[in-house]
């Protein structure tokens, strides 16, 4: 029987850290006095606890695995001019607290589909990323496995590159051998186009293969997709955002991966992240007073970004199509470290609101999509490489 006891706010969050502590590891990091600074944060003003009426298990799942959910969030939502948590963030959170204090909700079902980020916390739901097109693509199993290593990361708060490399160890040298293996057996000039979410480890990896095709005596070079974005006013007033085709320079984009897997040189738009503007009009011809990116050619010609082989046009260039995923609750780990530690680049609430609402949306509209047509993929929170039929085939055992 609940009684209103429990809502107190000490009894409340007595009972919840003791909970919170099987939800995330972490958690067992912190005192009880560290962990009710963290809680008063986020009480509800309204009422307190009590005031929480958790929604069943079913309308929730039914909600976090629909795109418009995330469609509804406010990466900038304000309160006085300051940036604040979005109000259905912050309500998924209430309920899920009130919901496991009550026994609402069983804790294998949140640890199940949300996973507890300490440093924002707040819940966030887990990307189901291995869906039933994914696994029949990649031949239902992985191609090889190795000990899951990252698992050490469930107690950190943050997690810096060294620690992230480290863990990825054997999978990445697999998979460095087996890209290697590939190129030597297809030949070159080749494409290489690696994709995946924000803070997965895709340009660590690109430079470590950089550095091992240059020792094997090959020449290597990079084409940056972002360097074909269009001008960001011009995106702005057509309803577009950064994905897709009517995003970039298209057009030169298919001409320059063209002419550079012939052996050609090729001169590439230049992005300004600063103003938000191309080199280039939108009819391609170079703007007055700007320099274009020149790239001579190469024997390995690596694109990175988000949606390399999402446009049907050019997926015939590409030689070798890599998704590089490491799991949402690492990367914001990552994230935390490389953005808000380092590189001081966001405030902490556009930070939690952004990597909230993008996880979802863009899982389902740029990552799963390249996921079923990939040739390989590099799971390194599974520490496993997956592969097609046809690239195990040319890999062996």
């Amino acid at each position: 029987m609940i009684t209103s006891e429990i809502f107190n706010p000490l009894t409340f969050s007595e009972i919840l850290f003791e909970k919170m502590k099987r939800i995330n590891p972490g958690i067992g990091e912190m005192e009880l006095y560290e962990f009710r600074y963290a809680l008063a944060r986020v009480y509800p003003e309204n009422g307190g606890w009590s005031s929480v009426k958790p929604e069943s298990t079913d309308e929730i799942i039914i909600k976090v695995n629909g795109s418009d959910y995330y469609k509804t969030i406010q990466i900038k939502p304000r309160v006085d001019g300051e940036i604040v948590l979005d109000a259905a963030i912050l309500h998924l959170a209430h309920m899920l607290f009130v919901g496991l204090v009550t026994g609402a909700y069983p804790e294998t079902w949140i640890k199940e589909h949300f996973y507890f980020d300490v440093r924002g916390f707040y819940f966030l739901h887990r990307t189901e990323y291995f869906t039933v097109k994914v696994l029949e693509h990649l031949g239902g199993k992985p191609f090889c496995q190795f000990e899951v290593k990252q698992k050490k990361f469930e107690r950190c708060q943050g997690v810096g590159y060294k620690q992230f490399m480290a863990a990825n160890l054997e999978i990445d040298q697999f998979f460095i051998d087996s890209v290697q293996k590939l190129i030597d057996a297809r030949g070159t000039p080749c494409i290489l186009a690696i994709a995946g979410p924000t803070a997965a480890g895709k340009t660590e990896i690109v430079e470590r293969l950089h550095t091992a095709f240059r020792q094997a005596g090959k020449k290597t070079t990079s084409i940056e997709m972002d360097n074909f974005l269009t001008d960001r006013d011009e995106r702005e007033a057509r309803g577009i955002d950064s994905l897709g085709k009517a995003a970039i320079q298209f057009e030169l984009f298919q001409q320059n991966l063209s002419q550079i897997v012939q052996g050609n040189k090729i001169s590439t738009p230049r992005y300004n992240f600063i103003d938000g503007t191309s080199s280039h009009n939108l009819d391609g011809s170079l703007k007055a007073n700007r320099k274009p990116v020149e790239i001579e050619p190469a024997d390995i010609i690596f694109i990175e970004g988000n949606f390399p082989f999402l446009l049907k046009e050019i997926v015939h260039l590409i030689g070798i199509k890599v998704v590089y995923l490491t799991d949402d609750d690492v990367r914001i780990k990552r994230k935390w470290k490389r953005d808000m530690d380092y590189r001081m680049k966001y405030d902490l609430n556009y930070f939690r609101n952004r990597y909230f609402k993008d996880q979802f949306l863009m899982a389902e509209t740029c990552f799963i999509p390249q996921m079923e047509v990939c040739d390989i993929l590099v799971h390194t929170s599974g520490a496993a490489v997956w592969v097609t039929p046809e690239i195990a085939s040319i890999l062996g055992d």
